[in-house]
This record gives structure tokens, sequence and C-alpha cells, in this order.
């Protein structure tokens, strides 16, 4: 699902601990690591928050060496699901083709 899209029906408490762990990528880019981040495959990253034995993953990949596209949200049991990966990777390719019409700003 869209990271918006999720983000907005997350209860408020993993909302905000969500951003935290957006800030996080934000300082830190490649540099951050497990527990908190991980690659999953192809270009394709996971943020990691844990609230009251919920999962929840905001996919993610990086635009250059400066910029952290988030592309995909879920909450999860257990591992990552593929189809998951693969809806990422297809916003990425989307996001590469025309970065400008693919960027949310505030």
């Amino acid at each position: 699902m869209p990271v918006l899209v999720w983000f907005d029906g997350l209860p408020a408490k993993a909302q905000d601990k969500c951003r935290v762990r957006i800030q996080r990528l934000s300082e830190l880019g490649h540099e951050l690591r497990r527990p908190e981040a991980d690659l999953l495959r192809d270009g394709i990253y996971e943020l990691r928050v844990g609230l009251q034995h919920i999962n929840y993953r905001i996919l993610y990949f990086f635009h250059g060496r400066v910029a952290a596209i988030l592309a995909h949200g879920l909450t999860k049991e257990d591992r990552v699901p593929g189809d998951a990966i693969d809806a990422a990777l297809a916003r990425k390719r989307r996001y590469e083709q025309a970065p400008k019409l693919h960027t949310f700003e505030e």
C-alpha cells in the first residue's frame, strides 16, 4: 500500500514511532542498520518499527546518495511478502522515470 495511505490508517502511537524511525533514516541515510532498517532485495530496504507485538514496515529506496524515497507501507507478522517488495520496486521504477511527478511535498 502507498506509504501515505497506509500511514493515515495507523493508530496514533504507531504513527509516532514511525515518524521517529523516518527521522532516523533522514539523519543516518545509508548508515541506518538493523534492528532499525534492513536491505530486502534489489535496492529495496525496510524501516522496522515494533509496537505492542505488531511489526510495522516502511519499504524505501535511495535516489542517489542523498534522498530516501518511502515507497510502501505494511503491517506484518513474519516476513515481508514478495508482492510488497515487487510493488515497491514498481514504484521505484516509476519514480526513477519521473522524480518530480512522484514526489510528495507538504
